[in-house]
């Protein structure tokens, strides 16, 4: 058996796949065994209830989708009393996603979500920053590590940054993630994208523009956690068109430690689970005994290891 375990800064997990916030909810508990995934990570969450976006919310395009969800939450007060309890009954750590309007919005917030039962929390920072004309906080790289040195002050557990892709260089936000004190930088979140019904002339989604996930950002992602790995020492986790045991091991090479799947589960609700398995047959297949070493393992041209005899399979 591989040793599937590995390190996200002070938590251990079972194995390095986890689902994607806004993909994972209870009912999925009726179908996957929750117990086999390496963390639990449920929707984000705001302090007041949110409604989201118009309808319609979701377009299939060509390789993926484009989602305009637009945090719909049943505020803190819900996550607390009805989410955390629920999650408590299962063994992988409970990580928390928020979101909120201002850096001190999320330092309070994320002060108040860090309970018993709560292993880390995620900040959502692809959401509007009031204090910056409505620029996601990930855009702006001052802002960023603004964002997370409050609430790793106010929080008592590990701070991850979930980074936005809409950005020109996102080495520099993750770097500043790094600087304000983030555990683990989630790359990334959805690409800014539109879908246009051609019969009706109109929007294809209630709010016009959208998240566009799913295999078609997956090579631009993946760059985007090969040069955020090579810029930062803290685990990167890649997120962005993992629905294969393969996409994962891809990911892993590049330098993420850990992977979220989220599109994929509206395919497959099995396919988290399918991908440990994968994961456990793969690197019995290469002869790697932890999973773990696969991090960070590509094989560039012109090195050393380029130039060894290819492995027989």
């Amino acid at each position: 058996m591989t040793d599937l375990r590995i390190r996200i800064g002070d938590l251990a997990l079972a194995n390095p796949v986890m689902p994607a916030s806004g993909t994972f909810s209870p009912e999925l508990a009726a179908l996957i065994d929750f117990n086999r995934l390496g963390a639990l990570v449920p929707k984000t969450f705001t302090r007041q209830i949110r409604q989201g976006n118009p309808e319609p919310r979701l377009a299939e395009v060509p390789g993926g989708m484009v989602a305009s969800i637009g945090i719909p939450s049943k505020g803190l007060d819900y996550f607390l009393t009805e989410t955390v309890p629920f999650y408590r009954r299962f063994a992988p750590p409970l990580i928390a996603s928020i979101s909120a309007e201002t850096p001190a919005a999320f330092a309070e917030l994320a002060g108040e979500t860090a309970v018993e039962g709560v292993a880390a929390i995620e900040l959502n920072l692809s959401c509007p920053n009031l204090e910056a004309d409505g620029r996601a906080f990930a855009m702006v790289a001052s802002t960023t590590e603004k964002t997370v040195a409050a609430c790793v002050k106010a929080a008592r557990c590990p701070i991850w940054a979930k980074l936005t892709p809409n950005v020109g260089d996102m080495t520099e936000i993750a770097k500043a993630a790094e600087q304000g004190g983030a555990q683990a930088v989630v790359v990334a979140n959805g690409f800014l994208a539109m879908a246009i019904d051609a019969e009706t002339f109109r929007p294809r989604v209630g709010n016009v523009m959208g998240g566009l996930t799913g295999p078609a950002p997956k090579p631009i992602i993946l760059r985007f956690v090969y040069q955020c790995a090579r810029a930062v020492s803290i685990p990167i986790i890649g997120c962005g068109g993992i629905a294969t045991t393969e996409d994962t091991v891809e990911y892993m090479l590049a330098g993420a430690a850990a992977v979220q799947v989220g599109t994929a589960t509206f395919v497959d609700p099995d396919a988290m689970t399918t991908i440990i398995d994968g994961l456990d047959a793969f690197c019995a297949r290469k002869g790697i005994a932890r999973v773990a070493d696969l991090t960070g393992a590509l094989i560039l041209p012109g090195t050393a290891k380029a130039a060894e005899k290819e492995p027989v399979l």
